[in-house]
């Protein structure tokens, strides 16, 4: 493992969205709005329900963020495709954090429950990933995960065999 800490603030993400902090050309995470999480609480390369390694972040709600002005106006939801995404997100961080080298690319996801909704008066996500595959070799590096997401405690997202990579190209 790289030597990185095991839980990073917002400054450290916005630094990762740069590319500061794993270094140029590496894994990144987007810049706000895109942004999905505000801090990552755990992170390891052999932790986790698989023993594989994990992510557990958590991500701020409030009733100003972009995507409740329009999806859907007078209906308020968070789409659910950027509860994945950040899923995607913190599974290829984590790849990075792994010291690997290489831009993160989302390959898929095996199967995508969704099973509740964030409203404006939800307070806080909370995502767990947990690896179930993590390969380095010459020719590839990917990690496969599953994920889910936390409102206010109560699972309203759940994921199998997402897959990210990491790519020099």
């Amino acid at each position: 493992m790289a030597e990185y800490p095991s839980s990073f603030d917002r400054d450290d993400l916005l630094k990762c969205a740069r590319g500061e902090l794993f270094g140029e050309g590496n894994a990144q995470l987007p810049e706000p709005p895109m942004l999905m999480m505000d801090r990552i609480t755990e992170i390891s390369g052999d932790g986790g329900a698989h023993g594989k390694g994990h992510v557990v972040a958590e991500f701020d709600i409030n009733p100003d963020l972009w995507f409740f002005k329009c999806h859907f106006p007078g209906n308020p939801i968070m789409p659910g495709c950027l509860g994945l995404d950040g899923l995607w997100q913190l599974t290829g961080f984590n790849l990075g954090w792994r010291g690997w080298q290489g831009r993160g690319y989302a390959l898929g996801v095996g199967e995508v429950k969704l099973t509740g909704m964030v409203r404006p008066d939800r307070k806080m996500l909370t995502y767990y990933v947990d690896f179930t595959k993590a390969v380095q070799s010459r020719r590839l590096t990917m990690g496969v995960a599953d994920g889910r997401v936390e409102a206010d405690g109560e699972v309203i997202y759940q994921v199998s065999d997402m897959k990210v990579a990491l790519s020099e190209n």
